[in-house]
């Protein structure tokens, strides 16, 4: 069933044979009462998490789409209803999880393994290269406002291109990912590379979804932080955009510390169990509590999410409507 590969336990794909995998709370880990009372609490917290995470995106739709009117909040509007949408997408996965779960049986055929196991990280991809686009975008905004205009539907295109090559980033995943019998005649996604390979692709996912956008991030923010320093030493008439800007940056900041919290921990537990399992001096039933962990943290991202992406949008249209009464052309913004 491999339930690690929907942000559960990629490390263990990297060790396996020709034995197949139960996943973290197998009856070698845990006692049947406790695996039993394991799975019980982990079905109902991801359960809660879908339908709060599921009601949140879902009334940042309805607002993301809502603040479209404003024709100059368009283009964050477009980004946001991209990351509401990739947490849908993500969030979609728990109803087959939890089955899996309480079934320990993989009961969605060879299609199923292939896209389901894939879809976490086309999303986790798709969250963090739209953050860093939206950041990007707002960074050369507010350093090259009189030279750098997004016209027509230029951001459309870039939040299709960040799809795109989210996806392909996934396709290894989909491809190497088949559906096998096991003991019991239960079912299971079985990866069919080698463990070294599997191990370098997952190092590579790793550097896609946190390292690289991390480094670009950081050199955007520091950027715009020495941006702001020097603003404040000078004379700027403007004092309100001004303001209104810092805030709306610190908001798409909180967002992407957010998703550094919720995934850091994640990527971390399967790096240190893919190079230094040996040395983990850590028992099995501790390891299933701590994959617990690092799942149920990956969810609450999505849970999160909303209320900063609302917080996000009404901040926009604060700004837009801060700039409007100082007859400022708006140049920063997507048209």
């Amino acid at each position: 069933m491999c339930e690690e590969g929907m942000h559960f336990d990629y490390s263990v794909m990297a060790e396996l044979n020709e034995e197949p995998f139960w996943g973290n709370f197998s009856d070698e880990d845990l006692d049947f009462k406790e695996q039993s009372s394991l799975t019980g609490v982990l079905g109902a917290i991801l359960l809660l998490m879908c339908f709060i995470g599921m009601t949140g995106n879902i009334y940042t739709l309805v607002v993301a789409f809502g603040s479209m009117a404003i024709r100059s909040a368009s283009c964050l509007c477009v980004y946001v209803i991209n990351l509401a949408l990739a947490d849908l997408l993500y969030l979609s996965t728990i109803p087959f999880v939890v089955c899996t779960y309480f079934a320990q049986d993989w009961f969605f055929g060879d299609a199923g393994c292939r896209f389901l196991l894939s879809l976490d990280l086309l999303t986790m991809h798709a969250s963090i290269f739209l953050l860093t686009a939206m950041s990007l975008e707002r960074y050369w905004a507010v350093t090259r406002p009189l030279k750098v205009r997004i016209v027509g539907n230029s951001f459309k295109v870039a939040s299709l291109a960040v799809w795109l090559l989210s996806l392909l980033l996934t396709i290894p995943m989909m491809v190497m990912i088949q559906q096998r019998e096991g003991g019991s005649h239960k079912h299971i996604c079985f990866p069919t590379w080698t463990p070294d390979a599997f191990r370098v692709y997952l190092t590579v996912l790793f550097g896609t979804s946190i390292l690289t956008p991390g480094l670009v991030l950081a050199i955007l923010y520091s950027r715009l932080a020495w941006n702001y320093w020097i603003s404040t030493k000078t004379m700027q008439p403007q004092v309100t955009g001004r303001m209104l800007k810092q805030k709306l940056f610190s908001r798409i900041f909180s967002i992407i510390v957010a998703y550094w919290a919720c995934f850091v921990p994640f990527w971390a537990w399967q790096l240190a169990k893919l190079y230094w399992s040996m040395d983990l001096e850590i028992g099995s039933t501790a390891q299933a509590y701590l994959n617990f962990g690092v799942t149920c943290l990956t969810y609450s991202n999505s849970c999160i999410n909303p209320f900063l992406y609302t917080l996000l949008t009404k901040n926009y249209r604060e700004y837009i409507h801060g700039l409007q009464p100082l007859n400022i052309f708006i140049f920063m913004d997507c048209w």
